[in-house]
């Protein structure tokens, strides 16, 4: 057997041992990689394959600024791009690379890969961009994943863009977009906030819109909807009244409820009004019985009048209890929402969340009833029996009727 022969036979076998090549990472998926080495602005990671990725340490850092990974780690990241130069992948934080030439954006644009530029100027419907000495147009509606109204504010600004359309020769026109990175990157932080949703769970999350049922709030790709009644305990006509769009909030998750065909968005139902102190929990102690309360009226109601004494914390004036020295038939004939009243409590029901109030200023403290005389009776003692109790009970004393009495008492003169 001739030496040539011998090597290509070796060759054969080993290329024949060798697992087959898979195929390359596209751009937003996740890979999974060890750390083989660590420089002074990137780590290096093998991908497996003869394939080895590049992430910025900057992505690598705790907010301390030491790293979070060392030589030999298991690391998972995502892929955002590709180095045409040195022919590996970027992942994590990184996305477009600066190219120099057209060859080159040709290329990106044909790989599907992001691109550096810098917006020059804002024009009838987008934005004019620099990449790699061309110029570029980025349409108003792929400027962002949300309307801007003023595109000015991004003039002067360097970001990544992806190639969606390249016509003509040495001076081509090239159309970009920036929204579809950023839906990219929306889709990998939701696929990573799905994976710790859970009802009960505290998550920081931006307000996106306000509706007049409530508040939307972007937990991380994700968007739940905060419901009016649980943005704070008081009452709030609108959620303007207390967030604004762009606002940072903290929520908790009340429930979780997934889309019907499994292919649309899960509802996620959110709560600020969970993360404060129940006002009910003081209310015995902010407000004793016999105390002089200040309160706003809320709301009138046939039988009384609610008054709002703090936040999420109402009590009633009953009809009877409005002061007005008069018979009269609906509270609106002596008060109007919003007037300022003060009352005196007459009690305090924590179970059934409720303070009565009277607006009389002729009774005194002394003159309340003890709610305690209006408790239920206690169930007998183990062992008990209802002749028992009934014997504990005070015996009325014997009456007859009227025309008995009115017998007795004829008798009683004849006697």
């Amino acid at each position: 057997m001739s030496s040539s022969d011998s090597f290509e036979d070796l060759l054969q076998q080993f290329n024949q041992s060798q697992p087959a090549k898979q195929a390359e990472p596209k751009v937003g998926e996740k890979v999974r990689g060890t750390v083989i080495s660590i420089g002074e602005d990137c780590a290096f990671i093998d991908l497996g394959g003869k394939t080895e990725g590049r992430m910025e340490l900057a992505a690598l850092r705790d907010p301390e600024g030491g790293l979070k990974v060392a030589v030999g780690d298991p690391i998972e990241a995502a892929v955002t791009g590709k180095d045409i130069e040195g022919g590996f992948l970027m992942l994590g934080s990184q996305h477009g690379h600066k190219y120099h030439g057209l060859e080159e954006v040709r290329q990106a644009y044909s790989q599907g890969l992001p691109v550096q530029g810098q917006v020059t100027g804002a024009v009838k419907g987008g934005v004019e961009v620099l990449i790699a000495g061309l110029r570029a147009f980025c349409p108003a509606s792929q400027v962002d994943t949300r309307f801007v109204e003023d595109l000015s504010e991004y003039v002067g600004q360097r970001l990544d863009f992806r190639v969606t359309k390249i016509e003509g020769g040495r001076r081509p026109n090239l159309v970009v977009s920036r929204r579809v990175i950023l839906e990219e990157e929306q889709r990998q932080r939701a696929a990573e906030t799905r994976a710790q949703l859970k009802e009960g769970a505290i998550l920081p999350g931006v307000v996106t819109s306000l509706k007049d049922y409530g508040a939307f709030v972007d937990i991380g790709g994700c968007e739940g909807m905060i419901h009016i009644s649980e943005l704070a305990f008081g009452h709030i006509k609108h959620p303007s009244e207390i967030l604004r769009a762009g606002q940072a909030v903290e929520v908790a998750i009340l429930r979780i409820e997934p889309s019907k065909d499994g292919k649309g968005r899960d509802k996620i139902a959110l709560s600020i009004r969970a993360l404060s102190r129940d006002p009910w929990a003081d209310a015995v102690e902010s407000f004793p019985v016999g105390a002089r309360v200040t309160g706003t009226v809320s709301r009138l109601q046939p039988f009384g009048a609610f008054v709002e004494l703090a936040p999420g914390l109402d009590g009633l004036v009953h009809i009877s209890e409005l002061g007005a020295e008069r018979r009269i038939n609906h509270p609106s004939e002596v008060l109007s929402i919003g007037d300022t009243v003060e009352a005196t409590v007459l009690g305090v029901d924590l179970e059934r969340r409720r303070i009565a109030l009277t607006l009389d200023a002729s009774k005194q403290p002394s003159d309340i009833p003890d709610v305690r005389n209006y408790a239920p009776p206690k169930p007998a003692a183990k062992g008990g029996s209802m002749a028992a109790a009934k014997a504990a009970e005070p015996v009325p004393e014997k009456t007859m009727g009227s025309f008995g009495a009115l017998l007795q008492e004829s008798l009683n003169k004849k006697r």
